[in-house]
Order: structure tokens, then C-alpha cells, then sequence
């Protein structure tokens, strides 16, 4: 009886670390995952402020929250669903989806550089005329096209999480992508929260008596717009890196190899001729090579969707 016993306690210390080594596996997949999707969730970080500017102060942990929730529905209760669907049926078709995302991201990226370039910022426009309406109808609104754009990025996030762990079995696919979903949310709209109050928080801490938390209060006010500003930037350069090396990989994949072999062998050469920063230096190659390749093809898209219908609404009133 006492050898059942023991054997009894074998076969569960054997369930325990079975079941601790399967929530590493999850937890490292979970890891790889996110950290392949940094770029867009960057980008989603960079993204969301913008969308409380010119709101009652009171108002803007209301309205993130608002937004993170729908946040978190995109993700579960539409996105999840449909690509689990696609990976076990359709596996085959993941890539071009993630490359028309990536095409996305690119046109996103470029179309940025692009207003920078002409002056020319249309949200701003429809910022301020919104805000003649009801406070209350503002705030939908808001919190309505937020979750919009949030749908795009978080269905990029979650196709490339997804792409790293298309190998997994299906229920360990699906619990790393609901992690990843929660944790990313979490991360992105914390974030989001604590620098939307950051100026908030300064102007709190300049009245106090201590004359350093004072000075320190009076930083913070003074590095919101830095800030915002490096944010917006990082943003878009993460956009083009991610979307073109997106495109890169996809095409290999699917047969067209020559691109992603010159970007490959410029950062072996990088790598091999750099000595001791031959890793840093190669991978800031294949990234740089990579925007390159995004601000290219988000080029041709812009040029594609600003352009030409300009002309032919030109050529139609001829």
C-alpha cells in the first residue's frame, strides 16, 4: 500500500512539473510573441493620446478605460476567435493577411511622414470641429474611432503574436494569445494612462513647498510635448521597420526570395565586418533596411489613395 502510495505521489510530482513546464513553454512562447509585435504596440501606444487631447482633464481616465475595454472586446471576443478559426483551417492564407496588415502599417508610417511634409494634419481638422458637439456625443465619438483604430493594431498585434506560435497545439495557441491580448492591453493602455497625467501629476507637485519635488513637479509639465513628440516619432519609425520587415519575410515565404536575401546578406556582411557590435550593428542594418522597404511601399499606397482619386475628380469636373 505504502508503494502505491509513493507511486501515487511519483505520478502527481510528475503532473506538477509537466504542467509547470507547460506554463513556462506558454509563458516563453507569450514572451516571443509580444516582443514580435513591440513595434505595433509602440505604435498603439503613440497612438492613443492623441485622442484625449482637448478633453476635461477629469474626463481622460474615464475615456481610456472606455477605450481599453473595447480594447480588450477586439481582441477576445472578435479577433482571437477568427484567426484561431484561420490557423487551424486556413493556415496558408495567415501570411498574406499579415502581409496586406503589414502593407497597412506601411501606408500608415508614410502617410504620417507625409503630413509632416505637407503641414497638412486631417485628424487635427476633425479634432476641433468635433468639439462644437454635446460633451457627451464628443466622448462617443471619441472613444468610437479610438476603438476603430485600436481594431487595426490589435489585429496586427495579434496575427503576429499568432505567427510565432502557429507550431503550438491549438488550446496552448490559444491561451499564449490571450495572454498576450490581456498583458499588451494592460501594458499599452497603463502606459497611455500614466503619460496623459503626467502633466497632471507636474502641475501637482509644482505648488508643493519642497523646492526639489517643486522643480521636479515643473520637469514633468515641461517634458509632456517631448514626451508626446519622441513618442509620435518612435511610433512611426516602428510602423515602417515592422511593416516592411513584415513584407520581407512574407515574400520569402512565399517564394519571392530576393529581397529579404539582400537585406539578409547586407546585415551578415554588417555583422561579420563589426567585430564585437556585429550583432547590434547587423540588426539596426536589417532594421534600417527594412523602413526602407516600408516607407517605399507605404509610398506607392499614399501616392495610390491621395492622389489619383484627386486627379480623377479633376478629370470628372473637366
Amino acid at each position: 500500500m505504502a508503494s502505491g502510495l509513493f507511486a501515487l505521489f511519483d505520478d502527481v510530482a510528475a503532473m506538477v512539473r509537466l504542467s509547470a513546464a507547460s506554463l513556462d513553454d506558454i509563458g516563453a512562447a507569450a514572451g516571443r510573441a509580444g516582443v514580435k509585435a513591440a513595434g505595433v504596440v509602440v505604435d498603439d501606444a503613440a497612438v492613443t493620446p492623441r485622442y484625449v487631447q482637448g478633453l476635461e482633464p477629469e474626463r481622460e481616465l474615464s475615456i481610456i478605460w472606455r477605450i481599453a475595454k473595447g480594447s480588450i472586446r477586439n481582441k477576445l471576443l472578435i479577433i482571437l476567435p477568427a484567426i484561431l478559426l484561420l490557423s487551424q483551417f486556413l493556415p496558408f492564407l495567415l501570411t498574406p493577411i499579415l502581409m496586406v496588415g503589414g502593407a497597412y502599417l506601411c501606408y500608415e508610417g508614410a502617410e504620417k511622414l507625409w503630413e509632416k511634409v505637407t503641414g497638412h494634419h486631417p485628424e487635427e481638422t476633425a479634432a476641433a470641429e468635433d468639439t462644437v458637439t454635446e460633451p457627451a456625443e464628443h466622448e462617443k465619438t471619441v472613444v468610437s474611432g479610438a476603438v476603430r483604430t485600436d481594431f487595426i493594431l490589435s489585429a496586427e498585434i495579434m496575427v503576429i503574436a499568432l505567427n510565432e506560435v502557429d507550431t503550438e497545439p491549438f488550446l496552448s495557441r490559444a491561451i499564449i494569445l490571450v495572454v498576450v491580448a490581456v498583458l499588451i492591453t494592460a501594458l499599452v493602455y497603463g502606459v497611455v494612462a500614466l503619460i496623459v497625467k503626467m502633466d497632471d501629476a507636474g502641475v501637482a507637485l509644482a505648488v508643493k513647498p519642497s523646492r526639489g519635488v517643486a522643480a521636479f513637479g515643473r520637469g514633468l509639465v515641461k517634458a509632456m510635448p517631448i514626451v508626446l513628440a519622441t513618442l509620435a516619432t518612435v511610433g512611426v519609425a516602428a510602423m515602417l521597420w515592422v511593416g516592411g520587415h513584415i513584407l520581407l519575410v512574407g515574400a520569402d515565404e512565399l517564394g519571392w526570395t530576393w529581397p529579404y536575401d539582400l537585406v539578409h546578406h547586407v546585415e551578415v556582411a554588417v555583422h561579420d565586418a563589426t567585430g564585437a557590435l556585429g550583432g547590434v550593428l547587423g540588426w539596426l542594418t536589417n532594421t534600417a533596411l527594412s523602413a526602407v522597404v516600408g516607407v517605399l511601399v507605404g509610398a506607392v499606397v499614399v501616392v495610390v489613395l491621395h492622389l489619383v482619386p484627386k486627379r480623377g475628380g479633376k478629370a470628372a469636373a473637366h
